[in-house]
């Protein structure tokens, strides 16, 4: 069977495996989940305890949580090295560098500002602390991203490897927060553009918004969630 990527929408991080699904070419579904809806409820839990996204269906059927441990996954089937670089090479090291950093403190530090805006019932007083806090804490990931950005058109090398797409999904975290500006940080800002005009980006945002745009003919059709949870999520 083909692996499937269960997605979150509204502006899920999976957004950039569906790049990186694109890039790679291999053959792959798709299952879109309502993050404020249909991943909260009970059922859920039998594919994610932790009611997150993303989720993989490797193509033994099971499911495969975090994003770091799917990224390896890809990785270790990507035998074209299209996403990815010779293992023990210094280019698959300085993935795995920027992997680490991006799904971590990068990451993390959009937290305080999701836990804002989520917030039920408001606590006007907690989450202007948190947007404060949230908002300092990004601003000096971008910083230090920043630092961390070489010369070549993509993170690592180019072409966009995994590391791109891990952040790509991300980045746009930026606007929605309405932080700051990302010409602030011109390599970041020089990256993203490159990344976001990319067709594979462009297809990946397509259908987390709900479209059924043309690709690169990789992706064999979506699976519903109820289907996902029958055949793969283990009993409650």
């Amino acid at each position: 069977m083909e692996p499937i990527l269960l997605y979150g929408f509204p502006a899920g991080s999976s957004m950039g495996l569906v790049a990186a699904l694109e890039w790679l070419g291999q053959p792959y579904r798709l299952c879109r989940v309502d993050m404020l809806g249909e991943m909260r409820a009970p059922a859920y839990a039998r594919i994610n305890a932790r009611h997150e996204t993303p989720v993989l269906i490797t193509d033994d059927g099971r499911p495969l949580t975090e994003t770091m441990a799917i990224a390896a996954w890809l990785e270790a089937r990507d035998e074209a090295r299209r996403i990815s670089f010779a293992p023990r090479s210094p280019e698959a090291d300085r993935i795995r560098q920027l992997l680490g950093f991006v799904n971590t403190g990068f990451t993390a530090a959009f937290g305080p500002l999701w836990a804002a805006l989520e917030m039920d019932p408001p606590d006007p007083a907690l989450q202007a602390a948190l947007r404060r806090w949230g908002q300092a804490a990004v601003i000096e990931r971008h910083d230090r991203l920043e630092e961390m950005i070489g010369d070549t058109p993509y993170l690592v090398g180019d072409r966009p490897t995994l590391a791109d797409g891990v952040l790509v999904g991300v980045a746009r975290w930026l606007e929605y927060h309405d932080v700051a500006d990302v010409v602030r940080w011109p390599r970041l800002a020089a990256l993203r553009e490159r990344l976001e005009a990319d067709p594979a980006v462009r297809f990946a945002l397509a259908i987390e918004a709900g479209e059924m745009p043309s690709g690169s003919g990789a992706l064999r059709g979506q699976v519903p969630l109820a289907e996902i949870i029958e055949r793969y999520g283990r009993p409650l």
